[in-house]
């Protein structure tokens, strides 16, 4: 089933979020739990250039660039999935839900003047060894033809029987730490700066005291913030997949190192060895 939404009709995600951590406790998780066949589409999409700026800034992405930095239309997209997932009908409950990871397929570099039609679905649920994972398709087309895609996975968290039944993930993790090629420190107030131009103000990202009442001792960064912060040092662009897994919150404030070489990267902890991101990017043949 699809439904059609108008363009002043793109959900507000704070009652979105209300409305799903209300059902979460009604949900009992499992992979073969029955998914509603329903995509949302926003036809004639245009980009607001304040919002795209915005998002550029936050993300370290050059402002008036003449291409839609590649993780903008999740950002467009993440309104329509959140919608999906605050449903009764989800049989996931939103609240605990992780992103974990992410892969982009776009077919050539995307003009901030086109218009779009969006496009959002959850494709299936997959087993995990922690649980079950919801897979949300993003999609953007131009003028008829696809031009951008992007499949997210979601986890939540649960008792499971299945021993390691989740789908082997693309991006591979190298055997010895990649060369470091950036350093950057991040304030406490990033993940407020991102969820103002992103619009995810998950309570997790935003302050001490919300992100302490889901058991985080300080704030984290977005992930979708840390994905993106390394394509724009990468400048990402042109037909292009990128994949990416997280792997591990990144706390507010901090100091990350972004390491990368040939087509992988990754964002690790300045102190220690934890990495909190493992990605891929490959252009594709023209």
């Amino acid at each position: 089933m699809t439904r059609t939404l108008a363009l002043d009709a793109t959900p507000s995600l704070l009652p979105l979020m209300l409305r799903g951590a209300a059902l979460s406790p009604l949900k009992r998780p499992r992979p073969d739990a029955p998914l509603p066949d329903t995509r949302l589409t926003v036809p004639g999409l245009r980009i607001a250039q304040e919002h795209l700026t915005a998002y550029e800034r936050a993300c370290g992405f050059a402002t008036e660039r003449p291409e839609l930095p590649v993780t903008y239309p999740h950002v467009l997209g993440f309104p329509l999935a959140m919608r999906l997932m605050s449903e009764r009908a989800f049989p996931l409950p939103l609240l605990g839900l992780v992103h974990t990871s992410i892969a982009i397929t776009q077919q050539r570099d995307l003009a901030p003047t086109e218009t779009f039609e969006l496009g959002v679905h959850v494709r299936e649920l997959q087993p995990h060894r922690r649980g079950t994972e919801a897979v949300v398709v993003t999609e953007l087309h131009a003028e008829g033809a696809p031009v951008w895609q992007s499949t997210s996975t979601y986890l939540a968290r649960h008792r499971t029987s299945a021993p390691g039944t989740e789908q082997p993930r693309e991006t591979t993790t190298p055997a010895q730490p990649l060369p470091e090629l950036a350093r950057w420190r991040l304030g406490e107030d990033l993940g407020r700066r991102y969820a103002a131009a992103s619009g995810d103000r998950n309570p997790i990202h935003l302050h001490p005291l919300t992100a302490r009442l889901f058991g985080f001792p300080r704030a984290i960064a977005h992930g979708m913030w840390t994905v993106a912060r390394c394509l724009a040092e990468h400048k990402t662009h042109g037909p292009v997949h990128v994949q990416a897994g997280f792997k591990a919150p990144v706390l507010l404030p901090g100091e990350v190192v972004y390491a990368a070489q040939g087509p992988a990267f990754e964002l690790r902890a300045a102190k220690g060895d934890r990495v909190h991101l493992t990605g891929e990017v490959h252009g594709l043949a023209g």
